[in-house]
């Protein structure tokens, strides 16, 4: 054998042997249960003359033991908070001087556990039995999703704006709007149902196990969403329920006496009012015997406030009412002058450009309306037109065409270019005795060429004019290339506007809006402004092309 070879291997044998009568040394952490646990309770507001607090019902918990790497604190009153450092403020909230029992689990490693208990004796001066009885009528009280109201589900803003942090002023849903689509159908299945144990308030949600989550917290129920979508996920039964008052933004509001009740509902174990926001306590903005509003801040973002609106009527949304009578129709055959028996024009520059800084000048021109090859086309040009640099047109059927609900589809083609704004809309035919917004007024389509393919439907009436319009929008491709159908149903129950049946926007209609009395017809195309924005330098001209106008009852 090659002495090299015999060299290794010796010397291989030597390591291994070397190695082998090594002592083993490994070591591991013993797991010994935690031990001598110190609970420390300071009432808050405690003194000689109020032993028992200041009324607040706060108490400051301050665990420590030995061994322990967390706590978890359970209290009399059925609810618990897990604290990993031990210290935890708790907010009693029985009226009166009450004692409670607290234990303290003390968690180790490996899990092993070792429990201590502690009384306190507190008093809490806050209590708001009306919004109790409200809640359970005494004994037990079921509540749904207003899901007819617009608004039932919002979103705003949550920071010192006195003027904004107590509405959904970023986003709200329209009525029945999370019912169009699976991914959200699941919401308006809540039953959520408020009652008394004794004096205690307790809790249960029946989502039927799909909960409506937001996108940012669909990891809890084990998926992902870009969206927010219903997930399977168990809302875990019974909840206990206190009150405490509340300390938000709107309460710090000169004008929070009639922005909120100022009550908070504080849900024991991860309860929560049926869409998952990552937060357990919400404030009562308003509670009737069959209305309520809650505000609760998003779990993780406090920049956000989400609003729920509850009523105790399951919601059942009204079929719409299917019109098919065809009585009145503009078909555009006969080429030149738009008919004169159905459409009349706006002329002129407006006050303050039509009330929006508009930049052009309404013209009847054949230059900028005419009836050719079977469409209308309206036509806004760069061109210096009674002291305007634009012209363009405006067509109604004001005083020769009006109705009161009914289906209306117009199909059409949308002018393209930044700074131009195509209109198909109606107004209220009562304007000149009611003036607008309390006319009311119906934007079945709205288009910015500063913001290409995207459509926009809008209801104004009182309380949401201008820039605080009932609005919805979607994207739809290829609005200024190809011809799409714009359409609204309109009846006594709801508002409804669609492109090419994809719905737009939904607003539920009731006897206190404008939305019940004769409206007309209005096309436009207007330049600049406040929703057109700024107008392309290289602009010269572009249309809006209608094929037709249908109106059935």
């Amino acid at each position: 054998m090659n002495k090299k070879i015999i060299i290794k291997i010796v010397s291989l044998f030597t390591i291994l042997l070397m190695a082998g009568c090594q002592k083993d040394d490994f070591a591991f952490e013993s797991i010994d249960a935690p031990a001598n646990i110190k609970i420390t309770a300071e009432i808050v507001g405690k003194t000689t003359a109020d032993p028992y607090g200041d009324g607040s019902g706060l108490v400051k918990l301050i665990t420590t033991a030995d061994n322990a790497i967390s706590y978890k604190y359970v209290f009399s009153d059925g609810t618990s908070e897990n604290s990993p450092g031990g210290v935890f403020t708790k907010r009693f909230t029985k009226t009166g001087v009450n004692t409670y029992t607290i234990n303290v689990i003390a968690v180790g490693r490996g899990g092993v556990a070792s429990n201590s208990t502690i009384d306190v004796e507190v008093v809490s001066n806050f209590s708001d039995p009306e919004a109790v009885q409200f809640l359970t009528a005494g004994t037990s009280k079921k509540w749904y999703w207003s899901a007819s109201e617009p608004g039932h589900l919002g979103v705003g803003q949550n920071d010192g704006d006195a003027e904004k942090n107590y509405f959904a002023n970023y986003y709200q849903a329209a009525a029945f709007e999370k019912a169009g689509s699976p991914a959200s159908s699941c919401l308006y299945e809540n039953v959520l149902t408020f009652s008394l144990d004794g004096d205690q308030l307790k809790f249960e949600l029946d989502n039927g196990g799909s909960t409506f989550f937001n996108a940012s917290f669909a990891s809890v129920a084990g998926g992902s969403s870009p969206d927010d979508a219903c997930l399977s996920y168990n809302t875990g039964g019974i909840k206990t329920v206190s009150l405490s008052p509340s300390e938000s933004v709107v309460t710090k509001n000169p004008k929070h006496a009639t922005q909120t009740r100022g009550t908070m509902l504080n849900f024991s174990d991860g309860g929560f009012m049926g869409y998952y926001i990552g937060q357990s306590s919400y404030e009562i903005l308003s509670i009737t015997a069959n209305r309520m509003v809650v505000r609760a801040v998003m779990g993780g973002n406090s920049a956000l406030a989400w609003y729920h609106i509850f009523t105790t009527t399951p919601p059942t949304q009204t079929p719409d009412v299917d019109y098919t009578n065809l009585v009145w129709s503009e078909e555009f055959n006969t080429d030149g002058a738009p008919d004169a028996t159905k459409w009349g024009y706006d002329l002129g520059k407006g006050d303050n450009g039509w009330g929006n800084n508009e930049k052009q000048n309404y013209t009847n021109a054949a230059t900028n309306v005419i009836v050719q090859g079977g469409s209308l086309k309206i036509t806004a040009k760069k061109e210096a037109s009674n002291g305007s640099d634009y012209s363009s047109a405006r067509l109604k059927t004001d005083a020769k065409f009006k109705f009161t609900y009914g289906k209306i589809e117009i199909r059409a083609k949308l002018p393209i270019g930044a700074g131009t704004w195509p209109a198909i809309w109606m107004l209220g035919q009562n304007y000149a005795t009611n003036p607008w917004p309390a006319c009311g007024e119906i934007d079945i389509m709205e288009h910015v060429g500063n913001n290409q393919n995207v459509i926009l439907s809008t209801l104004h009436y009182p309380g949401h004019s201008g820039g605080n319009g009932n609005t919805g929008s979607k994207t739809i491709a290829n609005v200024s290339t190809e011809f799409h159908v714009y359409k609204a149903v309109w009846s006594k129950t709801s508002v409804k506007t669609y492109v090419d049946d994809v719905m737009i926007h939904s607003v539920a209609n009731d006897p206190l809006l404008p939305f019940n009395s004769d409206f007309f017809l209005i096309l436009n195309v207007a330049m600049g402004g406040n929703l057109g924005g700024n107008i392309d330098p290289a602009f010269t001209q572009s249309s809006m092309e209608i094929d037709y106008v249908h109106v059935y009852q």
